[in-house]
């Protein structure tokens, strides 16, 4: 099993947004980086959904529904992709970035060292950090 997160802007989609729809495609990723992470996804991987921006927190747990697949929202022969997310669980306190920055477990994390980038890797130590942090 991997480990990511994906980041969205609470007023473009927000945790309560996918929840209410119980599923989404995550579409709209136009970075090389990123679009190769969302290519090396797989069914039953854990994912952190973070709203950026004006939240900047963790706020809950998703789970990947279906490998990367054509991005509806791209040209066609575009090669960009989308997965199928699908919300797990809130996390029972959202994780903040300054905390995340606190905690010298988390100082080589991908939201800290490349932080514009929407999808990321993370190592199982650093998800269960997070999670720990969340509870």
């Amino acid at each position: 099993m991997n480990y990511w997160l994906v980041k969205s802007e609470p007023a473009a989609y927000s945790w309560t947004d996918f929840v209410r729809d119980g599923h989404t495609d995550w579409t709209g990723v136009r970075n090389f980086q990123a679009r190769n992470y969302l290519q090396q996804m797989q069914p039953g991987d854990l994912v952190l959904f973070y709203h950026s921006v004006t939240d900047k927190t963790v706020v809950g747990m998703a789970e990947v529904a279906a490998p990367a697949a054509p991005d509806a929202t791209a040209p066609p022969e575009s090669g960009w992709v989308a997965v199928a997310l699908r919300p797990h669980q809130p996390l029972p306190r959202p994780v903040s970035l300054a905390a995340i920055k606190l905690d010298a477990r988390l100082s080589q994390i991908g939201l800290l060292r490349q932080s514009r980038l929407s999808v990321m890797p993370l190592r199982s130590e650093e998800f269960d950090v997070v999670l720990e942090l969340g509870s």
